[in-house]
Parts: C-alpha cells; structure tokens; sequence
C-alpha cells in the first residue's frame, strides 16, 4: 500500500460517518478512530521495523497526521509497488461496489479477461439501485482496484482496461 492510497483512505473515513475503520492485508494493516481514547496501531509485517506502534488518544485529524507520518517511513524503506498498465475506470457515482451478480456468481471480469466495449464490469448499487458499470472501450484487464462490497466514491477508480 503506498502512501497516495493511505491518504485517500484517510480522506475518505475523515469525511465518513463512520467512528473506526481497519483494513488488513498480507504486508499492511491499518487502523483509524475517531472514538476518544481508544488507540491505534499500525503493523507492517515486510518490514525490519517495530511491527506494532501505539498512538496517544487523539482526535480525528491529528490520528490521521500520525498514522501518515508512520507509514512514510515504511513506505520509503520499501521497494516501489509495478503500476499496472492501462487506462483507469472510474466510479460513475457513490455506492457499493459487486464484482459479481450474486455471492454464488463468477465475477464479472478478471486480471487477463478480455472485454468488449458495454460489457458490464461491475455493479455499484446506490440507493437499493443497481447501476451496472460498461466498459469505455475493448481491451484487457489489468487491475481490478476495489474489493467486492467496497464503498466506492464518484471518480474513484474501478478497473483498468488496456
């Protein structure tokens, strides 16, 4: 996870109604509170540095200021992430995105899936809505940027198609 992203989801949860958000990964996990005096940690598994961090009691603005200042220096130890090729999907509008038509369902597209211009990549579901998300153009695959039942936001990216 590089530091562009942490911000984003920062952003995100400090314009959120939500009070804690973690997000868990092989390398990262990240923890954010607007609760009073609960504490936060930071683990990074892949790396020579103390694997857990505590913070002091915060409040929603300086926590995030402390968690990216950690991160930094993690992300600076650490080798810089291949960015996948092709042009980047973004979210139509504020939802929930599915990556597949139910929970027993293929998904839609995968990493290496051919597509045709109109085919439906995923559904964001706003407002009991389900918006199916076309394709822009014929291509590839590359990257599938958000995990199923992920809020996304308006302009946030989706997939990419080469």
């Amino acid at each position: 996870m590089n530091i562009n992203e942490i911000k984003d989801l920062m952003a995100q949860f400090d314009q959120s109604s939500l009070r804690e958000f973690s997000y868990k990964n092989q390398q990262d996990e990240l923890t954010f509170s607007k609760n009073e005096g609960k504490i936060a940690t930071q683990e990074v598994n892949a790396s020579p540095l103390p694997t857990a961090t505590p913070v002091a009691p915060i409040a929603p603005a300086p926590q995030a200021e402390v968690v990216v200042e950690q991160q930094e220096v993690i992300a600076e130890a650490a080798p810089a992430p291949i960015a996948a090729e092709g042009d980047v999907v973004e979210s139509p509008l504020v939802g929930v995105a599915y990556l597949a038509a139910g929970p027993d369902k293929p998904a839609f597209v995968n990493v290496g899936d051919q597509v045709k211009k109109g085919q439906t990549l995923m559904i964001i579901e706003a407002m009991k809505v389900m918006n199916e998300v076309p394709a822009p153009k014929d291509g590839v695959i590359t990257e599938v940027l958000v995990q199923n039942e992920e809020m996304v936001e308006f302009g946030k990216g989706l997939v990419r198609i080469k």
